[in-house]
């Protein structure tokens, strides 16, 4: 990235400001804004998240907030009510009064003096889906959004109930939020009332896990801020953007396809990263976008933002399976419109483990799959963050716990940009049971490249929002599984492959009992949506620039970070785990005197193929020190289950020094509703 020194405004930056909500709480922000803006007010562009602006996001905002503020915009960084230095406490995602908050701050701004009354608001994730919800409010002030990695979709499109299977996820991000929830204020900022305000967060708090189980269908609970509930509520332009290895890619086109509004899509071949800082790479000049952006939305700049197409893809090269790379070779294309005109759904029948060509008609024929719990160990995380490397591996070893079906190898270069779905005729010996359905491209070689999945919990046949069903055994059924969007080359040579599995732990929580999937044919199929090679590139419009943004914040590494990814099988007792290690050291940061360190452990186990035996573990320690002030809080979840039953046991501690002031234990058991 180029850091750039000069900019078109000298900005200044104030660190902390009180913003006041309707019901008299605080929230802390930080502000960059033109000198120039006290006398000629400038729109106001809002980041509002949950993660700490005083350090452990500090790096990333400074970034890019003084890079647009440079551009001639008051940026400003907020800390939701219970994090950072804001008051109150912060007891679950996106609910009612995160919103009402938002449009209190956006309100704020456009009243002070150095705002000219025009707002914005930005984010990645957190922060997207903030900025996408807050929208669909519609406060008076808000001109434009800017949206990375998010979902409008709650329920099947995020960490929590993937077509209605029960992520991993849920648990590790439940944990996350657990820690990030209970740490403290910096004294330094708010005084000796740190103390009272850190007690109230660990006294109110609660392990976000217990929520989301309760919830374990497609409820109030989750149509709550999903913006797919109603599309038109959003009425401002939308610039969205994600990458291909997170988890939120599908979530861009589909606003694309609904919104009827001004609106761009960007799918790169990043993580869970903003796009001048995506990995893998190319990353690219994102912010130069986003303030053409700003500036035709907020300042009414005629800069062509709106020319070109509506869709810029990544579409991805071939490549060996790796839990990471540096760059995914590939190029960008263009789409003048979501869906495109270009893209040519074109379906393979399934057959005896052949996909066949199309219009062929396969012979009848039954195949059967009963899934091993190893199934899934190299399948990577739910959303990858890069670090440590998190993205599937080799394929083959899932395979051998899967039915698979192959083309024969390839005549001609094949690529495809959209969603790819499986049509199944089916029957299972059990009332719950899941299918995982994963496309590989495999190279000559045999190696096999994960290129895109979905699950489907079988009992959510009649849709997420029709009461689960338990399935009769040997009774068939149809079922689309959709898998998620992707832009992938298959090259000549190569074989397209479908694998089919009964379990994907420990991505997905299995179901209680192993079930025997039966696929028929005909009557299945794989569904690509194929773009067709020979269509022209110069529709991706004009290149982007080089990654650009701010000096960012001086840091000190003081001790060094640890990253562990380990899979592990002991053959006496059949046990097999996962172990993740993310630890990122003690960093220093230089302008506040501040040491930081966390560090997240994620386990999970099963033995051999009990379905009741699998368990997941979060683990958090966050800790923060400056002289004699030390405050750490450990944070634990520990989920596991029966066949009828989710059992969560989880633990809170405080600690000054090594001295705990705060402790608390939770044991909680909640039916499993079908999952």
């Amino acid at each position: 990235m180029r850091h750039v020194t000069s900019l078109p405004y000298a900005i200044r930056e104030e660190e902390h400001v009180w913003i006041p909500v309707s019901d008299g709480t605080r929230l802390a922000a930080r502000i960059w804004r033109p000198v120039s803006s006290d006398g000629e007010p400038v729109p106001a562009v809002l980041e509002y998240i949950p993660y700490r602006r005083r350090d452990l996001t500090s790096v990333r905002d400074s970034i890019h907030h003084p890079y647009i503020a440079g551009h001639g915009y008051a940026c400003v960084r907020v800390d939701i009510r219970g994090t950072g230095e804001s008051e109150g406490v912060l007891r679950d995602e996106y609910l009612e009064v995160e919103q009402t908050d938002a449009e209190d701050v956006l309100a704020w701004l456009a009243e002070q003096p150095w705002c000219d009354g025009r707002t914005g608001m930005m984010g990645i994730s957190w922060g997207a889906f903030a900025a996408l919800q807050v929208a669909a409010r519609r406060p008076p002030s808000l001109g434009a959004i800017v949206i990375s990695s998010f979902t409008d979709d709650r329920y099947a499109d995020d960490m929590h109930y993937m077509g209605g299977c029960l992520l991993s996820d849920n648990l590790a991000e439940a944990g996350t939020m657990f820690a990030y929830g209970t740490c403290p204020p910096d004294p330094a900022l708010v005084g000796e009332r740190w103390r009272g305000m850190w007690l109230e967060r660990l006294e109110n708090t609660r392990p976000w896990a217990l929520e989301w189980l309760r919830h374990q269908r497609r409820d109030d609970y989750w149509r709550h801020a999903s913006v797919c509930e109603d599309y038109s509520a959003v009425n401002v332009p939308v610039l969205a953007s994600s990458g291909w290895a997170d988890g939120y890619s599908n979530a861009v086109t589909r606003l694309l396809e609904n919104l009827d509004v001004p609106r761009k899509g960007l799918i790169g071949p990043w993580s869970h990263k903003y796009p001048h800082l995506g990995q893998p790479g190319p990353a690219i000049g994102y912010l130069q976008e986003v303030v053409r952006w700003w500036d035709h939305w907020l300042k009414g700049a005629d800069n062509g933002v709106t020319d070109g197409p509506v869709l810029r893809a990544w579409m991805q090269e071939s490549v060996p399976p790796s839990t990471s790379y540096e760059e995914r070779p590939g190029r960008w294309v263009g789409e003048p419109s979501w869906p495109s005109p270009h893209i040519t759904p074109t379906e393979l029948p399934l057959g005896a483990h052949r996909l066949h060509r199309p219009g062929e008609k396969p012979q009848e024929t039954e195949l059967t799959v009963q899934s091993p719990l190893s199934v899934g160990q190299f399948a990577g995380k739910w959303a990858s963050y890069n670090a440590p490397p998190d993205l599937p591996y080799d394929q083959r070893e899932e395979d051998g716990g899967s039915m698979v079906f192959d083309t024969e190898p390839l005549a001609e270069r094949v690529e495809v940009l959209g969603a790819p779905s499986v049509e199944l005729e089916l029957s299972v010996s059990e009332p719950v049971a899941m299918v995982a359905a994963r496309l590989s491209d495999v190279a000559p070689d045999g190696r096999a490249t994960r290129v895109t999945y979905g699950l489907l919990n079988l009992t959510r046949l009649g849709g997420h929002e029709a009461e689960p069903e338990p399935l009769r055994p040997g009774r068939r059924y149809r079922a689309t599984v959709q898998l998620n969007g992707v832009a992938q080359v298959f090259p000549p040579g190569h074989r397209i492959r479908l694998s089919l599995s009964t379990s994907y732990w420990p991505l997905a929580w299995p179901p209680p009992r192993p079930a025997l999937l039966s696929v028929y044919a005909p009557g299945s199929s794989l569904r690509l949506p194929v773009r067709p090679v020979a269509e022209s590139d110069e529709v991706a419009g004009e290149p982007f620039g080089e990654p650009e943004g701010a000096e960012p914040v001086r840091t000190r590494q003081v001790e060094p970070p640890e990253q562990r990814w380990e899979v592990s099988r002991n053959l006496v007792d059949y046990g097999s785990a996962l172990e993740i290690v993310k630890d990122g050291g003690t960093v220093h940061f230089e302008d506040i005197d501040l040491d930081v360190h966390r560090r997240a452990y994620e386990r999970y186990d099963s033995v051999a193929d009990d379905f009741t035996s699998v368990r997941g573990e979060s683990e958090w320690t966050m800790e923060f020190s400056r002289g004699d002030w030390n405050v750490r809080t450990v944070t634990r979840t520990v989920l596991s289950c029966t066949e009828e039953e989710f059992v969560v046991d989880a633990t809170l501690d405080g600690y000054e020094g090594e001295r705990r002031v705060f402790s608390r234990t939770w044991n909680e058991r909640l039916p499993r509703d079908h999952v």
